[in-house]
């Protein structure tokens, strides 16, 4: 049975200490990769290409080697900014900061673990992220304002009427 069917998240919202599974590529990641490698000259493997397959982080510098595979019709900012929609995703934020996640190539081979530093960098974007979309639990409203003194509330009246004469 699914996971839907079941009435529990997919891999990729679950919280990021308790699960250190791979995190699943869903229809929205597939779409952005689909994007990625319609820029290009060929598919880049560590992209998912369907649901289900895992989303892994990119080893350090592998912009130098996506770079040379864009079209020649295409402009470099247009890659840099369907890059910058996959990188930036929560999915992806997720899988940079799972516990023992690694660094991939261009083939999908590991090349070495995530920093701690990227780590912890990544489970601040994904925190910031999840308030941004109001998935994180409301903040409580601000305190009533203290109560004001009678002579406060008298000369804040006089003020503003001192204020409309003129």
């Amino acid at each position: 049975m699914d996971r839907a069917a079941m009435g529990q998240k997919p891999a990729a919202t679950r919280s990021l200490r308790k699960n250190a599974t791979d995190v699943l590529a869903r229809e929205r990641e597939v779409a952005k990769t689909k994007a990625i490698n319609a820029l290009l000259i060929r598919p880049i493997a560590i992209l998912p290409t369907e649901v289900g397959d895992p989303i892994r982080p990119f080893a350090l510098g592998l912009w130098n080697e996506i770079r040379p595979l864009l079209k020649p019709d295409i402009s470099v900012t247009a890659l840099r900014k369907v890059m910058a929609t996959y990188v930036h995703s929560r999915s992806y934020q997720i899988a940079v900061a799972r516990p023992g996640s690694l660094r991939h190539d261009i083939n999908g081979a590991p090349v070495g673990p995530v920093s701690d530093a990227d780590r912890l960098d990544a489970q601040e974007k994904y925190e910031g992220l999840k308030e941004r979309d109001g998935s994180r639990s409301r903040k409580s409203p601000p305190p009533p304002p203290s109560p004001t003194s009678k002579a406060a509330v008298i000369r804040a009246g006089l003020l503003k009427l001192k204020d409309t004469e003129r």
